[in-house]
């Protein structure tokens, strides 16, 4: 059956399953899942929501609904069917041999796109360890060879073993491989991030939904030029870029991977590492696109995220780092709401509305970001030789000094300066 490719005509189905609650609503969820599929270069030919009272074991639809999907794909000469939920390997191998197309379900969708986009070695192993773990429940499906038996000697097995065995041990060794490269890369990563700590610099992470425009906004206070298409899951390594603010010499922004509701499993885990660098931020902000429906449902999944990665607590009330709301595509609403959430953004001292398409508001949102990373210094009496010229110019650089005189005739300085409680630790590790 090959793999995805480029250009297929697709239809895509939404199962909408009694008894399960969604995040989103059916509307959204269809338009998600046409988003994933467009993500990936797919033509989607059509999309519809289909009921299921009691899931088949065997196929997931009734039979009359299996029917149906195949007229409809002869009629739309779709050469793909793109079902958004997780099938199991039987129900995937089943679809297939009665539709005599593709099957693709929203895990095997999501590992294309994540296997086209990451852009970094990291990224890729990640891709590869989620790709191999979802493929090694689908052995059964994906290999024709099954029951043929493995004969002679060799490193992958001696008579008797069949293909299927051999080939489920050897993604099983390729596996364990790639976690202990991951974990070389967590190591690295964590020595990078202790490293920035000590730098004069703070970290602050942009995250969000996917397609909520953080890449658009990143590039916009940056003048970089990451990848900011339309689509779901444009940016999927973190990317770092220095920025200026009013009271801040210098801040580091990083562009983070999308979230979505029901990520799944194989990809939250393969994806932590990625995800741990917003844990090392100073200042978290959250974008968020107010042109879609779905924005509160959306934003429950971020803090879900972040809830899991311990930043915030279970229901999002409390949290470890300051969280700065950005309401963002202000240019696509109509002139009644955009007046009502300017007016309910002007209220709250967490959430600014901004278009990072048109940069409407970025000055306000960057005023914010300056005062949360500047907001917690305290006041600090230090004393400094006199000629101790570098960490002076450092405090100056970095603090708001207050007082800077000679201490009489003792060769030192009484400098009174207000810095953050992590600038002052980055001051005594000088």
């Amino acid at each position: 059956m090959g793999e995805v490719s480029r250009g297929a005509r697709a239809l895509v189905v939404c199962p909408d399953i009694r008894g399960i609650s969604y995040d989103l609503d059916t509307e959204s969820r269809l338009a998600e899942a046409e988003g994933l599929a467009l993500a990936i270069g797919i033509v989607v030919a059509d999309s519809f929501t289909l009921p299921v009272r009691q899931v088949r074991p065997n196929l997931l639809f009734g039979a009359g609904q299996v029917e149906n999907i195949r007229i409809a794909c002869e009629q739309e000469q779709a050469e793909l069917v793109v079902v958004d939920g997780a099938l199991s390997p039987i129900q995937q191998r089943n679809l297939e041999e009665k539709l005599g197309r593709k099957v693709i379900d929203r895990t095997g969708l999501i590992l294309e796109i994540f296997g086209e986009r990451a852009a970094t070695a990291e990224g890729r192993l990640q891709v590869e360890l989620a790709h191999l773990d979802y493929q090694q429940s689908r052995l059964v499906r994906s290999w024709t060879h099954l029951e043929r038996q493995r004969g002679g000697f060799g490193f992958l097995g001696g008579p008797g073993e069949t293909q299927i065995e051999a080939d489920r041990r050897m993604i099983r060794q390729r596996m364990g491989r790639l976690r202990k490269e991951l974990e070389q890369v967590r190591k690295t990563r964590g020595l990078h991030r202790e490293r920035r700590e000590r730098a004069p610099w703070p970290v602050i992470a942009l995250v969000g939904y996917t397609n909520a425009g953080k890449s658009t906004l990143f590039n916009r206070l940056t003048g970089a030029e990451v990848m900011a298409e339309d689509l779901l899951f444009a940016t999927l390594d973190p990317t770092m870029r220095a920025i200026a603010l009013p009271g801040v010499e210098k801040a580091i922004l990083s562009d983070t991977v999308g979230f979505i509701s029901d990520l799944p499993t194989q990809l939250v885990a393969a994806f932590r590492a990625t995800l741990e660098e917003v844990t090392a931020a100073d200042v978290i902000c959250h974008v968020r696109d107010m042109s879609n429906p779905s924005s509160d449902a959306q934003k429950k999944q971020v803090l879900q995220v972040l809830a899991d990665l311990g930043v915030v607590d279970g229901q999002g009330e409390t949290t470890r780092i300051p969280i700065v709301e950005a309401w963002n595509k202000l240019d696509l609403l109509g002139s009644e709401d955009r007046a009502e959430l300017l007016e309910v953004a002007a209220a709250e001292d967490d959430i600014v509305a901004i278009s990072a398409l048109t940069g409407e508001g970025l000055e306000n949102l960057l005023a914010r970001l300056d005062s949360l990373l500047t907001s917690a210094a305290r006041t600090y009496e230090l004393e400094l030789a006199a000629g101790d010229g570098r960490r002076l110019a450092w405090l100056h650089q970095h603090g708001n000094v207050l007082a800077d005189e000679a201490k009489g005739d003792t060769g030192k300085r009484r400098i009174v300066v207000k810095l953050s409680e992590k600038d002052f630790g980055r001051y005594q590790s000088l």
